[in-house]
């Protein structure tokens, strides 16, 4: 009987029974298309390693993960913000802001140094959320104008930036941002436990269920009681807090606050986003993709400072373009048939 029907369901179609390799290479593919961005990013890297002698040396990888480190707290924040379906612009200003107050609280030790930049720019945050959870407003023209508070706030605190707050040596506030362990930045370790905790709360709570809901259909999402309002003041709120503490360590890092940070950071941190796979219309995201999207995007810019016979007035102008086509490749990825 088995040596009749084999043949007959052969002849009808049947699928063959694919080897080890073969259901192997389907979920390394799989898993490429979950995660794009992660996808590139190798590719870059092993690129890099051959072309840039310098790229692959222990230095090089420890810098661009501490760099990498602040522009990933605040594209963490990003991620909740764009996954509900709303955007945050103030986060650049609030990450200079948090770095100043940081810098200015030190003077009365680490819980001054720490909590007045997590307690501003978390209210600003949270007032990001209540005006667009509770008066409708676009969360564009919301956090325009926040963005415009922030910095001005921050100029009126450094007299126009005529003053320039520093963070004595010895502090231990600067731990935060010049620590190392096993010779790696505590910024890493921090961003890190940050991300996991991210992961933890978007996949195993009701809190990241109810965002997803938000994001994909606010309207289905308030008959399906879920607390819409609410969601998004947390997202605004914690967008405003990993803002401010990506400042402060950026200022322990750097043992001052520097007030011309953050031009232009959220706009980094949105493009970390997307990168990753977020889309900007709400409702799908993943922490995971962002990192990687802050990865590629330093890698990259790394690449071009390595090989450093680009005119500096053209290397945003080749950033960019290469971004684009990453994002491209990215998208022809995503959609490749299983």
């Amino acid at each position: 009987m088995s040596t009749t029907t084999e043949p007959a369901e052969i002849e009808r179609g049947a699928p063959a029974p694919r080897s080890g390799a073969a259901k192997g290479a389907r979920r390394f593919l799989d898993a490429l298309q979950k995660q794009p961005a992660a996808a590139v990013f190798v590719a870059v890297s092993v690129t890099a390693f051959v072309l840039v002698p310098s790229f692959g040396t222990v230095g090089n990888m420890r810098d661009l993960a501490l760099q990498s480190s602040f522009l990933a707290v605040i594209a963490l924040g990003m991620t909740f913000v764009i996954i509900s379906g709303g955007i945050d612009l103030s986060a650049g200003s609030v990450y200079a802001l948090g770095g100043v107050l940081a810098a200015y609280g030190s003077q009365w030790g680490f819980v001054a140094a720490l909590a007045i930049p997590l307690l501003v720019c978390g209210a600003i945050g949270a007032l990001n959320g209540i005006l667009v959870a509770r008066t409708g407003m676009a969360p564009f023209i919301v956090t325009l104008a926040t963005l415009l508070f922030a910095r001005g706030l921050l100029l009126a605190i450094t007299d126009e930036g005529a003053t320039t707050y520093k963070i004595e040596s010895g502090q231990p506030f600067l731990e935060i941002g010049r620590g190392t362990l096993l010779g790696i930045g505590y910024p890493v370790y921090l961003t890190v436990i940050l991300f996991i905790v991210g992961a933890v709360m978007l996949r195993r709570t009701g809190f990241g269920q109810a965002l997803f809901a938000t994001g994909g259909s606010e309207s289905s999402a308030i008959l399906m009681g879920v607390p819409v309002a609410r969601t998004k003041i947390i997202v605004y709120t914690l967008s405003g807090l990993l803002a401010g503490f990506a400042g402060a360590m950026t200022a322990a890092y750097l043992q001052s606050g520097v007030t011309v940070l953050g031009v232009g950071t959220e706009l980094d941190a949105i493009a970390a986003v997307v990168i990753g796979g977020t889309l900007l219309t709400g409702g799908v995201g993943t922490v995971l993709g962002t990192l990687f999207g802050v990865l590629l995007r330093n890698v990259i810019q790394n690449i071009i400072n390595g090989i450093g016979t680009l005119d500096s007035n053209f290397q945003s102008v080749v950033s960019g373009a290469f971004l684009l086509t990453v994002v491209i490749l990215q998208r022809l990825l995503a959609r490749t048939p299983h």
